[in-house]
């Protein structure tokens, strides 16, 4: 009771304090609520990145995962929350498929973007001795660490809830809460595979139980995708079988390109190990944009103090469903069957559009101020979509508004009709926009001042003259549709 007193958990139970933790270990004491006895305080948690992170999860001290725990029969339920679209089902946490590589968003379940996490109950459909409680993630970034507590239950006791809401504090209808769990301090936030172990240091067992709540939260704020990427969930019955270890999945022999740009600046990586037919591709066609555009794309939005990324990856990945392609910190993601379309289309134009998105770096100025404005999302997509459409590729002329469009034309529509305005702005009013646009969302300091600074008219009535401006165009042609020598 002394120590848990100490620790500040004997009233305040909810996060382990930060200066308790060690790098690889993390030592806590339960919360000693009314239904907690004494002999049940010592619980350890060990937290763990891999050294080697691989499809095995193999861990120094963390049991790697298994196939025939407890909850690989267990009900998993999501009680608060909602799951992300992009990532797996509930039963990725049970189903003993792990991922093959860092960024599988298919193979991990995680709550969806931009949401503070939410609440996962566990059924063990029986009362079992839990001997250990362990989970998985794997992640290249700020999507690997765990950040949650636990609370478990046997079911019986008065006004006991076996679905608490949000907001709801478990130890007040039936629950003791475990563990408070929190990987950051000791472990970090910038990516690799982890696992965490929970036991009780004093004996072969947490205690006997039937439900678990797991309370997740995100692991930051600065931007929509700080939720955790968790590939399993294990919990080891003290009684029951020996454990089984998860076969390691068949690691893939890796096909890379590497090149560099800019004499040497500038590293990238091709990784088209899930898509081996589309190097060839990418060697001959591929690369010479990159080596070419990103070089420019850093010239074209330059900040004060900004140094844009050095290292990227391109990798071709099968599990994008219907995004063609996505960009995070130095990674783009190209979805492969996409590609394959588009080879002589669009697959190019594309990765300049999410090279920007590297670029970019909008969330820079949130990591050290939270309450910085943030970039309207219709300029996110704008801006790469303007320097695609009307720079890299305007012979194209894909980002035209024409009759059949005309209709959706506003301003902030995103994307390509964005992009039309942001030329438009540009050739009109005011030729270094977007380079100034693009510096204030940097900062954290965009605001609409910012347009009327710069042309000396609102957003509003710069999107009432683009569109007046495209009528009249578009009217004229109707008129005389003879085009011009």
């Amino acid at each position: 009771m002394w120590l848990a007193a100490n620790l500040g958990f004997w009233n305040h139970p909810p996060h382990l304090p930060q200066d308790v933790m060690r790098t690889h270990l993390l030592l806590v004491t339960s919360c000693l609520g009314l239904f907690v006895p004494a002999a049940h305080a010592a619980i350890k948690i060990s937290a763990e990145a891999s050294e080697r992170p691989s499809p095995a999860f193999q861990f120094k001290t963390v049991p790697a995962p298994v196939s025939n725990d407890a909850a690989s029969q267990a009900e998993f339920t999501l009680l608060a929350g909602e799951r992300d679209p992009n990532g797996a089902e509930l039963t990725a946490l049970q189903d003993g498929r792990l991922p093959q590589n860092e960024d599988q968003p298919a193979q991990n379940f995680f709550f969806r973007a931009g949401s503070e996490g939410g609440r996962l109950r566990i059924d063990l459909r029986q009362t079992v001795s839990i001997q250990r409680i362990s989970t998985y993630s794997w992640h290249g970034g700020n999507r690997a660490a765990q950040v949650y507590r636990l609370y478990a239950s046997d079911g019986e006791r008065a006004g006991f809830t076996n679905a608490p809401a949000a907001g709801v504090d478990p130890e007040k209808c039936g629950w003791r809460q475990l563990a408070s769990v929190d990987t950051r301090k000791a472990l970090g936030n910038d990516g690799g595979q982890l696992g965490v172990a929970i036991t009780d240091s004093e004996t072969n067992s947490l205690g006997r139980y039937r439900y678990l709540l797991l309370d997740v939260m995100r692991t930051e704020d600065r931007d929509a995708f700080g939720n955790t990427f968790y590939s399993e969930v294990d919990v080891m019955d003290a009684n029951g079988p020996v454990p089984t270890a998860l076969a390691a999945a068949r690691e893939e022999t890796p096909i890379l390109s590497r090149f560099d740009a800019a004499h040497g600046v500038y590293q990238f990586t091709i990784d088209a190990t899930s898509a081996p037919d589309l190097m060839e591709w990418a060697e001959r066609e591929l690369k010479p944009v990159v080596q070419e555009w990103y070089p420019k794309l850093v010239q074209m939005l330059p900040s004060d103090g900004f140094e844009a990324p050095t290292n990227i990856t391109l990798r071709f990945r099968n599990d994008m469903r219907g995004t063609p392609a996505s960009a995070g910190g130095g990674r783009i993601n190209m979805n492969s069957d996409w590609f394959r379309r588009e080879l002589k289309r669009e697959a190019r134009g594309s990765v300049v559009h999410e090279m920007v998105h590297v670029v970019q770096s909008y969330g820079r100025a949130r990591r050290t101020n939270p309450d910085a404005p943030r970039m309207p999302g219709w300029l996110v997509e704008g801006i790469p979509d303007y320097i695609r459409w009307f720079i890299y590729e305007p012979e194209t002329k894909g980002a035209e508004i024409t009759a059949r469009n005309l209709s959706r034309a506003k301003y902030d529509a995103s994307y390509r009709i964005t992009g039309n305005f942001l030329n438009w702005v540009t050739q009109t009013y005011a030729r270094d926009l977007v380079r100034k646009l693009n510096t204030a969302g940097r900062e954290g300091k965009y605001s609409e001042q910012l347009w009327k600074d710069l042309t000396g008219k609102t957003v509003e009535e710069l999107g009432e003259l683009w569109k007046k401006a495209h009528e009249t165009r578009l009217a004229q042609a109707t008129a005389d549709p003879t085009p011009p020598k």
